[in-house]
């Protein structure tokens, strides 16, 4: 479900296997869950079951599962084998069940809504890597501390949309996060500066010079 889980691969194949169950993504890995449930369906299969799994802070609603599932389901073409969700959503290995699904129905909500028309009206974005080696030095526990602190600020969608990425390239500084369209960057973002930095530029306007890298 969330981007954590991406970055925990082979654990989650570890799991899956035990199921002898395959593994699939919502967001930021491959495969997708829609290409899983195509190769399944090619492949013949008459009964999919998902279960979601979530090891990280900042992962959608577990509805979100059904609904992708449903978007698919409603898009395919051909036969179409049954699919049902696992209702509870698994946080540790132990919670991994494929016991009590229940059936999409095809009448779950779709991928559009009246409130994700339009571009937000965010001042800053907040660009938080989440490449391998970020991910390595902690910016995950980056990711938490900035969400959270920006929600102590009271910092809201009109204020910031932070989002995840791929490598931003200063490897060697990483955990790296960057502000736009202020143009600044910032390296060694550990939760204690994320905290700062979103306490003094994000809040107050003032960047944050102690972790600001050169351009």
């Amino acid at each position: 479900m969330s981007v954590t889980d991406v970055d925990r691969r082979d654990d989650l194949r570890t799991w899956a296997d035990e199921h002898a169950a395959d593994l699939a993504f919502l967001q930021m890995g491959d495969p997708s869950l829609s290409r899983e449930l195509t190769r399944l369906a090619d492949e013949g299969a008459t009964t999919i079951t998902l279960a979601g799994v979530s090891l990280g802070p900042l992962a959608p609603g577990h509805s979100w599962l059904r609904r992708i599932a449903a978007h698919w389901w409603r898009e395919r073409s051909g036969d179409r084998p049954e699919i049902q969700v696992v209702t509870r959503l698994a946080t540790t290995r132990d919670d991994l069940t494929f016991h009590d699904p229940r059936p999409i129905t095809g009448t779950e909500p779709g991928l559009t809504s009246p409130a994700w028309e339009r571009v937000p009206d965010h001042v800053r974005q907040v660009l938080i890597c989440r490449g391998p080696r970020c991910t390595a030095k902690g910016s995950e526990e980056t990711a938490r501390a900035v969400i959270l602190g920006a929600m102590e600020a009271g910092l809201g969608d009109d204020d910031l949309l932070i989002t995840h990425t791929g490598c931003q390239f200063p490897c060697n500084q990483a955990p790296v996060l960057s502000v736009q369209p202020d143009d600044v960057w910032y390296g060694n973002v550990e939760a204690a500066a994320a905290r700062v930095i979103v306490r003094d530029h994000l809040a107050d306007g003032r960047p944050v010079e102690a972790y600001r890298l050169p351009r």
